[in-house]
């Protein structure tokens, strides 16, 4: 019987205790909450693993408190807008991270940072263009990801890397999580049936009360979880211009395995040939709503980015980008990214290993079950 307790009430007294205060705001997130306590309660994690995914759990509830009550004492967070934001997604491992970190640099992009999706909400009489002392306390964060250099190979981050929108997302509770959570069940299926419409207002005023913190001239964000929301983005910043990348789906479903594989390590046992199967079908669905979705809005708003194209050639993808969505493309611009491409060499960390068959998968069930995307779109396969 293991000693920590995913209780509901337990890790929101734990909450209000870490802060002192006790508004959540809304509680159509409770729902949510539950089923992902069930799945952290169920689904054999260590002893380690349970204790890391419950302080996960209270610490993003505490992030809500503190966010509520933010919003509370200053409600002109909410007047903040956003313009014409770019939105960068895509299936897994198709790039997504790369070119997020390439058009980051030019200076008048305005990412979300990692740390910053960990601690949303202002602290209380810190001037704005203050440092934020909460940057240097997620150094540790950073030396702890040092200890996993396998995961560096697939996803390396730092205090200083743009980072994916679930860090936001993740305090509404509805919502992709760090990924892993929708290959176990109860949360996956519970969260593929949800309307994501609340879940993606909160993260929008997330947005506005990072943005009425530190100003920027024009968002570039990032998750490939956007694919589950496309039409609900557009309704929300409807001045928004979206990139899908796209990547041979053998390649990409193997590499999302080895990804998600990493991230199983703290279950204390699992079958990788099961999690292969898993997987395609989460992913596939989660294209077929993305490509639904955008068949029924104006192609305009939408370009095609091919995997081969950007590691080919990065700063002329980045340009076509632009040129699509007519955003300035000087000198400067072009120097930065040029800069930027070539300090960061694809491999950079260490190449990342994988194979279908290690989860369970053959070349024929993942081209089978993406048919449907391959009769749409060219993709490069070689």
């Amino acid at each position: 019987m293991s000693e920590i307790s995913f209780a509901i009430e337990g890790v929101l007294e734990d909450a209000r205790q870490k802060t002192g205060l006790s508004d959540f705001g809304e509680n159509d997130f409770m729902e949510g909450l539950q089923v992902l306590l069930e799945t952290y309660d169920n689904n054999g994690y260590s002893e380690r693993g349970r204790k890391r995914c419950r302080r996960r759990v209270v610490d993003l509830l505490a992030a809500r408190l503190r966010i509520e009550n933010a919003f509370k004492l200053h409600p002109e967070i909410r007047n903040e807008k956003i313009n014409q934001p770019l939105f960068l997604t895509g299936l897994p491992r198709t790039g997504t991270s790369a070119l997020l970190n390439l058009l980051a640099a030019d200076p008048a992009a305005r990412p979300l940072y990692m740390w910053e999706g960990f601690n949303p909400e202002p602290i209380e009489g810190l001037p704005k263009g203050a440092p934020d002392p909460r940057y240097e306390g997620m150094k540790a964060f950073e030396e702890e990801q040092k200890k996993n250099p396998e995961f560096a190979k697939i996803h390396a981050t730092s205090v200083d890397t743009p980072e994916e929108c679930i860090h936001l997302l993740n305090h509404t509770f509805c919502d992709v999580q760090f990924g892993v959570e929708t290959m176990m069940e109860p949360y996956g299926s519970w969260f593929q049936k949800q309307d994501l419409r609340k879940s993606y207002a909160y993260y929008a005023d997330l947005l506005r009360m990072i943005q009425w913190q530190r100003p920027g001239e024009r968002w570039v964000l990032k998750t490939p979880g956007h694919l589950w929301a496309l039409d609900i983005l557009v309704e929300l910043f409807p001045d928004c211009g979206i990139i899908i990348t796209h990547r041979n789906p053998l390649e990409s479903v193997a590499s999302y395995c080895s990804m998600m594989a990493n991230m199983m390590k703290q279950r204390e046992s699992y079958d990788l040939h099961e999690l292969g199967p898993v997987l395609l079908e989460y992913l596939a669905r989660k294209l077929e709503r993305g490509l639904q979705a955008r068949s029924t809005m104006n192609p305009d708003r939408f370009i095609d980015i091919q995997f081969t194209d950007f590691v080919n050639n990065a700063v002329a993808t980045a340009e076509s980008i632009y040129a699509h969505f007519k955003l300035p493309f000087d000198d400067t611009v072009a120097k930065q990214l040029r800069d930027y491409d070539k300090a960061h060499p694809m491999n950079k960390h260490g190449k990342h290993e994988y194979s279908l068959a290690q989860y369970g998968l053959t070349e024929d069930q993942v081209l089978s079950r993406f048919d449907f995307y391959l009769q749409q779109y060219t993709i490069n396969m070689d």
